[in-house]
């Protein structure tokens, strides 16, 4: 998919003037998604209806219509692409490889873009490319990112997207629901449409909320989940990389540059309502020719800002951009996620002029050195960006909303290595991977001696790559609705699961699993899991996460691998595919297989075995007829060839297939 672009001229629109000197500067025209009005709309019927122009719905949505199915997408505003065309500029990720087809496409449409515009050699594409060569993995502009999507999704005949709505009603029968009644932002005027199978792809939980699901907003308390860091908790943070497994190179992942040093014992890690704290992450310019400096906001209070703890502004590394992520309220969001619009755009305008007051005042307060001044003077919000907009983001970072309670619960302990063995534990219905650590912004301004921050997390050391369960996105209650971005997870765990990245993934598998469900005639709820999990494994998605294994591969044994990985086969991240198959360790995949074939299989004491097995380094390797023999296949093979590894797996997935 390319990015071709036409050069234009930019107008400063908007409070605030442009320094003095400066040019229009030249811009991406962003090519607007291909969208239909509410009369065309208005009672038709579709097989999957999405609720959330986020990454995680857009890669929903056109999933699905590439599996064959009508598609309504509908966005509250007029601009898709939640925060990825909202000021992250960065993807949020520690490995570099392909996790699913549709987020490996944007990763690719967007260093296209600055490979076609800037060259093979330039710095642009240099930040751009998705790699573990640095950190940031990649940078983009958001003009880019949301130019890219438009183009992703109007390329796909079988979506309708419907701008500037939200979903106010929904009428249900017992567990399905039947159709939605949407209104028109800021309005009243509302329309309805009929789904067969309806996903919840927003950041709020919108629709899930609507039909009646059990959701949950703020901190579970540690005597609930057992988790060790569950509740209010009193953390310190220390610039140390982490996971050392990374660091050492034993892990393929990037380490993060920071985790956490002290949790304070004395705290009550009782439950509360608090959630991590939002921002509005501008996007700034450097440039001089591209950029106009804030004036005072409304409301602006300048003892707000003398002792703030987050002064600074950065110049980027493409284009002279860079993310502004300093300008955080924490306890200020704790209503936004059940507040109706209207007084959510209040909160949203309070953090909108708390980062614009907090620019002011880095740039004109005599209490910052002028030395500083004159260096934040020389950023400002850039000129071609968000032109429509006063040069600001469409949405604010909604870092944490409502979380449904699914039919799993991923907790803190599902995202650290298991106790007897060498990886998380492990699901058979996994879909997706964490490979981000669990972490979270500060929930208040609560401190205490010693213990600066309440609830920041950085839990870079304990947290390892994990396996998210098809679970996770079914709520209770309702079979028909998918919820991949609001999914069933702790205050905890969710650290590690709201990432572009993931959602973008678990968007993308809920659209396999619409378009399974319609094939099957039944409901996302009532899918074999393993039916799913097959299909995406052949789709060269990563349910297991491998340092060994590219899943972008078109080896057979690529998706046999990765389906084993959640059966328990594998007890590390070391699949090591083209070792021998050992006798003990072929005696206990066999054993495992028969059980997995007669619907007994235990993933996770299958893994415990697999690691007893592993640790005996003596075991002479077997050929394919004596492993065919061990899972007493009628079948034999006069192949006396020591077996390998990534054989055996295929051999095993291509007898499942039968």
């Amino acid at each position: 998919m390319g990015c071709a672009i036409l050069i234009l001229s930019a107008v400063c629109i908007g409070f605030g003037k442009p320094v003095m000197g400066s040019v229009p500067p030249k811009r991406l025209n962003v090519q607007p998604v291909r969208s239909s009005n509410a009369r065309e709309v208005n009672g038709q019927r579709y097989d999957l209806v999405v609720v959330g122009g986020t990454p995680g719905g857009i890669a929903c949505a056109v999933r699905a219509a590439r599996e064959g199915l009508s598609v309504l997408l509908v966005q509250h505003n007029r601009h898709l692409g939640g925060m990825l065309s909202n000021g992250l500029m960065q993807w949020d990720a520690l490995y570099s490889g392909q996790r699913a087809p549709i987020f490996n496409e944007i990763a690719k449409a967007i260093e296209a873009y600055y490979r076609a515009t800037y060259g093979e050699n330039s710095a642009q594409y240099d930040r751009a490319r998705f790699t573990q060569d640095h950190y940031p993995l990649s940078n983009f502009e958001p003009s880019v990112a949301e130019h890219c999507l438009n183009r992703l999704v109007s390329s796909e005949p079988g979506i309708t997207t419907l701008l500037s709505h939200i979903p106010v009603s929904v009428a249900r029968e017992g567990a399905l629901l039947k159709s939605l009644t949407l209104r028109e932002y800021g309005s009243t005027n509302n329309i309805s449409v009929y789904g067969r199978i309806y996903v919840d792809a927003t950041y709020e939980g919108d629709l899930a909320a609507e039909a009646g699901v059990p959701c949950r907003v703020g901190r579970e308390g540690r005597d609930e989940t057992g988790e060790p860091h569950a509740g209010v908790v009193f953390t310190d943070i220390e610039r140390e990389k982490g996971p050392q497994d990374a660091v050492d190179g034993r892990l393929n992942i990037r380490p993060y540059n920071h985790r956490q040093k002290r949790v304070d014992p004395e705290s009550p890690f009782t439950a509360d309502n608090a959630i991590q704290a939002y921002n509005y992450r501008f996007c700034l310019s450097s440039e001089p020719e591209n950029l106009r400096l804030p004036e005072k906001p409304a409301g602006y209070d300048r003892s707000e800002y003398i002792h703030y703890n987050r002064k600074g502004m950065g110049k980027g590394v493409l284009n002279g951009k860079a993310t502004f992520n300093n300008a955080i309220l924490p306890g200020e969001n704790h209503d936004y996620p059940e507040a109706d619009w209207p007084m959510r755009e209040k909160i949203i305008e309070r953090h909108k002029n708390f980062a614009l007051g907090l620019m002011y005042f880095l740039q004109n307060d005599p209490s910052v050195p002028e030395g500083r001044r004159e260096y934040f003077q020389g950023i400002g919000l850039p000129l071609d960006e968000y032109t429509d907009n006063d040069n600001i983001p469409y949405e604010m970072y909604v870092r944490e909303a409502r979380r449904i309670v699914g039919r799993f619960l991923f907790r803190e302990q599902d995202n650290v290595i298991a106790s007897d063995y060498a990886r998380t534990p492990v699901f058979a219905d996994s879909v997706a991977i964490t490979d981000w650590s669990m972490d979270s912004h500060a929930c208040t301004t609560n401190t205490r001696p010693g213990f600066p921050y309440d609830g920041k997390l950085i839990l870079a050391e304990e947290s390892r790559p994990a396996q998210i369960p098809y679970r996770t996105l079914l709520p209770q209650g309702v079979d028909n609705l998918l919820v991949p971005v609001c999914l069933s997870a702790t205050h905890v765990a969710w650290g590690a699961v709201r990432l572009e990245p993931v959602w973008i993934q678990t968007g993308e598998a809920a659209g396999f699993a619409a378009a399974l469900a319609m094939k099957e005639k039944t409901t996302p709820a009532a899918l074999d899991s393993d039916l799913l999990i097959r299909t995406l494994v052949k789709n060269h998605f990563m349910v297991s996460f491998f340092n060994d294994v590219d899943v972008k591969s078109n080896e057979a044994w690529v998706p046999a691998v990765q389906y084993f990985g959640t059966r328990g086969f594998f007890a590390s991240y070391d699949a090591k595919p083209d070792a021998l198959l050992s006798e003990t360790l072929a005696e206990v995949w066999a054993r495992g297989f028969v059980q997995l074939r007669n619907g007994k299989l235990d993933p996770g004491e299958l893994a415990r075995e697999v690691a007893e097995a592993e640790s005996n380094i003596a075991s002479e390797s077997v050929t394919t007829k004596l492993f065919l023999a061990m899972m007493e296949n009628t079948k034999t093979s006069h192949n006396a060839d020591p077996l390998k590894r990534k054989t055996a797996c295929r051999l095993m997935f291509k007898i499942l297939e039968r």
